[in-house]
């Protein structure tokens, strides 16, 4: 853990111990720079334009050009409103030509927040060029004195389709996760720095920035919204242990059965789970809703034997246990698939040689296959985990979070952050508190895996099994 937090604070040095830096650099190669260097620190390109690179000078120079029509017809204004997300909001106007009142409209915080954001990131994306056009310019300078030919455009094509083929490739996915990932996250992420809720809805109403008004809130200041969260987040973590391991171990337990000597007919019992994998998670957790209904046949067969009726979706201890149980017919067959390939490549030797030396079933499992099986699937495990801390469908389509209690705000006792950060969007238009929420979630989830999978064996001993 220590190393890894280590990492991160060096990576965090080396990167503000580089920005002074960057700074200094600019200004001595603007020094440093002869006419043509110092022309494209105000026209992006001149110094690819003025030593014969046509087409490079004229993507930087359009790259400009379009940004600054950008900033003056839109950019410039949606930074204005940045810093209060509107001031202007709608009004009754008196009509004497029609002789009613009229809406007029005034500003949309969740519009200028959503384009002031995307002006933010496109004016970093264009200056980082900017930067990038001076380089090249005082590099072409360096290249120029010393009597070497510049590269063309036609060089730096050859060069991307050959050497750098990956950053080809990469470049229309990496605009992917630019357009529907990252801006998208910190749109969320900036949210929790609102008052963004029921009663301040655009373009009605207007929202502003309220600072860590919402984290306090969650934390400590509100204490209704505070014993939830801390509710929620202890069933979260108690939820995603018992999914998890319930689930690996079971799944491992099966697997070992089947590949055990002597059990005939191994390829029909694989066959036999893989066939619950063939339907639907959906379709399976709506139906095992009904059967544990009050009125359902699990009910109706426990009143012929005598058993009175039992709610086993209505109750804390019984919902829970069920949300589990139910997550465990679901989650197994994958378990079990994973472990049998992994089960097979064990060396038969060590099982015998552990008979050779009296070791029984329960020690050579101990010593042999769960130290082997960790150490191949912990990144799987961790994957796990995560996945269950996120387990929307299993929470929300069995139970929906209930039982409802009065003790919690907008959530249920079986509801999990994510399902407890949907309703508070979806129904109680929190937007706020479920952002705030999300980066909690987002903080636990990256913690448990890099912090967790940096402490394991797997991590540490990639190319040895020891």
């Amino acid at each position: 853990m220590f190393d890894a937090v280590n990492k991160v604070s060096r990576e965090t040095a080396r990167f503000i111990a580089a920005i002074p830096r960057g700074i200094a650099d600019y200004f001595i190669t603007f020094i440093r720079g002869d006419f043509r260097t110092k022309l494209s620190y105000i026209f992006m390109g001149a110094g690819c334009l003025l030593r014969g690179q046509i087409i490079k000078g004229l993507l930087f120079l359009f790259v400009e050009a379009c940004y600054i029509v950008y900033m003056a017809t839109f950019g410039v204004s949606q930074l204005l409103l940045y810093p209060t997300l509107g001031t202007a909001t709608r009004k009754q106007v008196w009509d004497a030509t029609e002789g009613i009142y009229l809406y007029k409209q005034g500003d949309n915080s969740m519009l200028i927040l959503l384009f002031g954001t995307i002006t933010i990131v496109i004016t970093i994306v264009v200056f980082i060029i900017y930067i990038k056009n001076i380089r090249l310019s005082y590099r072409n300078q360096a290249e120029a004195r010393a009597g070497r030919r510049l590269h063309s455009f036609s060089d730096d094509m050859k060069t991307l389709l050959d050497k750098n083929l990956y950053a080809f490739f990469l470049t229309i996915p990496g605009l992917g996760i630019m357009l529907f990932t990252i801006l998208p996250l910190l749109f969320m992420i900036l949210i929790a720095f609102t008052n963004f809720d029921y009663s301040h809805q655009p373009p009605g109403n207007l929202f502003t920035w309220v600072g860590f008004k919402n984290f306090a809130n969650v934390f400590y200041s509100d204490p209704l919204k505070a014993h939830t969260f801390y509710g929620v987040l202890t069933w979260t973590l108690v939820w995603a242990f018992f999914a998890t391991f319930t689930n690996y171990f079971l799944g491992m337990f099966l697997a070992m059965l089947i590949n055990k000597k002597g059990i005939r007919f191994k390829k029909m019992w694989r066959t036999f789970f893989v066939v619950t994998m063939a339907v639907p998670q959906f379709v399976t957790l709506l139906l095992m809703t009904l059967i544990l209904d009050q009125n359902g046949p699990v009910n109706l067969i426990l009143s012929y034997i005598g058993v009175s009726n039992i709610n086993f979706l209505g109750t804390v201890t019984w919902a829970r246990f069920m949300v589990i149980l139910v997550n465990i017919w679901i989650g197994v067959p994958y378990t079990m698939l994973i472990t049998t390939g992994i089960l097979m490549n064990i060396p038969e030797e060590l099982y015998e040689s552990a008979v050779i030396d009296g070791a029984g079933p329960v020690v050579a499992f101990r010593r042999i296959t769960l130290p082997y099986m960790l150490f191949v699937t912990t990144p799987y495990l961790i994957t796990q985990f995560v996945g269950n801390i996120n387990n929307f469908n299993v929470i929300y389509f069995l139970t929906t979070g209930n039982p409802a209690t009065l003790d919690y705000y907008q959530a249920g006792k079986t509801d999990l952050l994510v399902t407890w950060l949907y309703k508070l969007a979806l129904n109680r238009q929190d937007y706020n508190i479920a952002a705030t929420i999300g980066i909690c979630v987002f903080i636990l989830s990256s913690f448990i895996s890099l912090v967790v999978f940096n402490l394991t064996s797997s991590s540490r001993k990639e190319s040895t099994f020891q």
